[in-house]
């Protein structure tokens, strides 16, 4: 795991502790992400990430609303995959940016606890699943 990668781990612990950020983490995450972190406030701002999650197992996915004029959404795990070009682009096939923004979105509103929570059966959860 890269330097950045630990650093932004310990700063999502300290927000999840929390349920705020501070201008000392709201910079380091800056510098860090980039541009993508602005991105992905402007997502948190208008309530743009749902968590979706299966009952009775509790497992989850994100929805996390695009910032084109198509206003797509993706899926996401926010630590580790996006349906998103740039997350195949940028993180995977070129090793540019730790995630993209529709992750640190889902990262972000999780932490500070603003995700549109949507309730769904496993059975619906594993339906959309399987369309990835």
């Amino acid at each position: 795991m890269s330097a950045s990668s630990l650093v932004a781990e310990a700063m999502w612990k300290e927000i999840e502790s929390t349920r705020s950020v501070n201008d000392e983490q709201l910079w380091t995450l800056h510098f860090i992400f980039g541009k993508n972190f602005e991105r992905a406030t402007r997502i948190v701002d208008q309530r743009g990430v749902k968590r979706i999650s299966g009952d009775p197992s509790g497992r989850s996915i994100f929805q996390v609303m695009g910032e084109s004029r198509r206003k797509e959404e993706y899926m996401c795990f926010a630590e580790n995959f996006c349906t998103c070009y740039s997350f195949f682009y940028d993180v995977v096939n070129r090793g540019e940016q730790l995630c993209c923004k529709h992750q640190l979105a889902a990262r972000l509103a999780a932490s500070l606890g603003t995700c549109v929570e949507v309730k769904v059966s496993d059975e619906e959860l594993a339906l959309l699943l399987s369309k990835l």
